[in-house]
This record gives structure tokens, C-alpha cells and sequence, in this order.
């Protein structure tokens, strides 16, 4: 299928050479951009173009491109040049006014070079569809950190979950058993929540509840940075009163050690996110 897109812009330069007697920067732009745009959508990504990018030394530059995941979070980025430019000289001038070289694409519609993490990693002659193919799945297949480290963090979040849930919920069946303080503070906000929310709501139902409370919090605390809605509306509230009755200090950081590469994956993911918008 790779080949295959390659191949048609190929055939769209073919056809442009033929009506204009040659081809620059302005007329191999549109259909390059096209070709990016097709392998997005199957990858579930966006092509932005003359998107702002603000550099370590705090200026906007505007790559051509910027490949994007659904959260704005920048995949990738394309830089197109002339046929007649040096594209060597180029990159260095792009490079030295810090465009980012995490994972960019230069073309100047006869050479293509991929750059990742900082160095140069495959160039190709653009007439030839295998090894064009071969450089935009490498563009493709490049992973952010944050969301390589995600990924694998919620592989380990799936393995590690049910085995936490069955800790609290036995947690909270002690507190149930042994703590009166407790269990008067859980029947009081159980006739709560039938008034307010459901009369059909039961003790099971408040268990839960507080598992989910407990196993979010982190998550409100540092990717939404609105620990106070968490903690301050009236349902949230009466649920941290419940919670500091039975599970906090050493008892609370053992029982959601091992989900703590999860919340990390997330903050990470979340610090990359330059706009919710």
C-alpha cells in the first residue's frame, strides 16, 4: 500500500512536468502534501500546514507541515525546499534558526532526507517509489517517547489493575468491618446519593465509587491541573473524608505503587500538550 501512494505522487509529478515543462518548489508542494495527507488519515493522524512552532530560543517558525496526533501533540514535521536549493545548506540554515529535528522531512522534489532524534537517518532519491516508500514509514512509524512510554504503560496498567481494585476492595471491607467512624461517614453519604442521585444505589455501588475516586485522583492532580474540582465538589469531597479514614500515608503509596509507571506515562503525555483545545 506504501509503494502505492508513493507511486501515484509520482505519476501527479508525471503529469506536472508534462503541462508545465518543469517543476519547483510551488508546483511539487501541493501534491507531496497530498501524499502526507493520505498516509495521515490511515494512521489516524492530521497534516497542519504553515502550523507555529516555537523554538528553544522562544521564536515562531512555521514548518510547511506538521504532522499531528488528535490532541495537537506534534508527530512529525515537513520542510519543502527548491529543486535548485541545497538541500544539505538548507537543513543547516533550518537547524541553526531551530526548526525541530525530532522527526522531519526535507524535500526538494529530487532528494528527500528523513531526520530523527537529532541526526540524519535515510536519504533517497525521490524518483524511486521503494526507497521513498521506505523513508515516510520510517517518518510514520517514529514514536514520541511520552507516547511510546504510554503505550507500554498501559500494557502494564491492564496486567496490574485488577489485581489493585481486589486490594481496595478488601481494604475497604475492613474498614467497613472495624472502623465505626468509617461506616457511619459511608451510610451517611449512601442516603446522600439516593436523595441526590439515585434512589436505587446500594453499598456496592459506594464501594466502587470510592475505588474509582481513589484510582483517578492522580489523574485530576496533574493532567487536568484542577486538583481543587477534585477535591471540592460535594461528591468528591465526601469521598476524600471516606478515603482518609482508611487509606493514606505508607498504606495508600503500597497499594498504588505499582500504578505509578501509569500516572508518570500520563503526566509525561500531558506536559506535551501545548493546547486542550
Amino acid at each position: 500500500m506504501s509503494v502505492q501512494r508513493v507511486q501515484g505522487f509520482l505519476n501527479e509529478l508525471s503529469r506536472l512536468r508534462q503541462m508545465a515543462g518543469h517543476v519547483n518548489e510551488q508546483t511539487i508542494r501541493p501534491a507531496f502534501r497530498d501524499l502526507l495527507r493520505d498516509w495521515c488519515r490511515s494512521e489516524e493522524l492530521h497534516l497542519l500546514e504553515e502550523h507555529p512552532h516555537t523554538t528553544a530560543k522562544n521564536r515562531t517558525v512555521y514548518p510547511d507541515g506538521t504532522i499531528v496526533h488528535d490532541l495537537r501533540v506534534p508527530h512529525g514535521y515537513w520542510e519543502a525546499k527548491d529543486t535548485k536549493d541545497d538541500l544539505d545548506e538548507e537543513i543547516a540554515d533550518k537547524l541553526r534558526k531551530g526548526y525541530p529535528d525530532t522527526n522531519i522531512i526535507y524535500e526538494n522534489a529530487a532528494v528527500a532526507v528523513l531526520r530523527q532524534n537529532g541526526r540524519s537517518v535515510m536519504r533517497t532519491d525521490m524518483t524511486e517509489p521503494e526507497g521513498l516508500s521506505e523513508l515516510l514509514t520510517l517518518f510514520f512509524r517514529w514514536e514520541r517517547p511520552e507516547i511510546r512510554d504510554w503505550r507500554s504503560a498501559v500494557r502494564q496498567f491492564q496486567a496490574d489493575l485488577p489485581a489493585v481494585v481486589e486490594q481496595l476492595r478488601e481494604q475497604i471491607s475492613a474498614a467497613y468491618a472495624a472502623n465505626d467512624d468509617f461506616r457511619d461517614k459511608a451510610e451517611d453519604f449512601l442516603d446522600h446519593a439516593r436523595s441526590t442521585i439515585n434512589p436505587m444505589i446500594g453499598e456496592a455501588d459506594i464501594r466502587e465509587m470510592l475505588i474509582q475516586h481513589v484510582l483517578t485522583e492522580d489523574i485530576f492532580n496533574h493532567v487536568f491541573n484542577d486538583s481543587d474540582f477534585h477535591r471540592e465538589n460535594n461528591v468528591a469531597k465526601t469521598l476524600y473524608d471516606l478515603e482518609k479514614l482508611f487509606f493514606r500515608g505508607k498504606v495508600k503509596r503500597g497499594t498504588l505503587k505499582a500504578l505509578e509507571p501509569y500516572y508518570a506515562a500520563i503526566r509525561a503525555a500531558a506536559a506535551s500538550i501545548t493546547s486542550h483545545c
